[in-house]
């Protein structure tokens, strides 16, 4: 009687042990899933950042400095190596124009509502409401008066980075099929690749 007492009670042991081993696998399999979609968020935040807003077809400032000798000329070809929107990495982009001027990435809060922008690019200096001014640092405060997207006109800002260099207006059509995008400022020669 007690040999199978102990039996009973072995097994039951084991039975547990084998549920707490499932629960415990669960778990980490709850916290795998977890991780993924942690990861799968943070992509979204940063893909909604520059990726879901809607550019709006551009106008370039009248007092912008054309580059002499760019190394993508007017009417060339030119991939696109950076996405700043969705569909725009991997793209040909069809040269509009080359500027000479100093490119900002900023951060702000759209006038219309909405979530923080942060570190848009770009934004150039004869797009700012201070362009009077000489060019400013990282941390400079700005007022915008560029129009790419929805909110950003009047909109105050800081300046993430800033860089003097060539600027390019594009057209292209996004590798995610969307409508072909005309006039989108701005790429920075950095960011384009000859196009085969």
């Amino acid at each position: 009687m007690n040999k199978r007492v102990t039996i009973i009670a072995a097994l039951l042991v084991m039975i547990t042990l084998a549920a707490c081993s499932s629960d415990s696998q669960e778990n980490t399999e709850d916290s795998s899933s977890n991780h993924d979609s942690d990861q799968t968020s943070q992509e979204m935040n940063e893909e909604h950042e520059h990726g879901e807003m809607e550019h709006m077809d551009g106008e370039i400032p009248k007092d912008m400095k054309e580059a002499e000798n760019p190394k993508y000329e007017a009417g060339s070809k030119a991939i696109i190596q950076d996405g700043h929107m969705a569909g725009m990495k991997g793209a040909v982009a069809t040269i509009v124009g080359a500027y000479e001027t100093t490119v900002y990435a900023v951060s702000y809060d759209p006038v219309s509502g909405g979530e923080r922008v942060e570190n848009h690019k770009w934004v150039v200096h004869e797009e700012l409401k201070e362009s009077d001014q000489e060019p400013f640092q990282p941390g400079s405060k700005v007022t915008l008066e560029a129009n790419h997207m929805e909110g950003m006109a009047g909109a105050h800002a800081v300046v993430e980075t800033a860089e003097q260099t060539t600027v390019y207006v594009i057209d292209y059509v996004p590798q995610d099929g969307g409508d072909k995008v005309t006039n989108h400022l701005w790429v920075t020669e950095e960011e384009l690749a000859p196009a085969e």
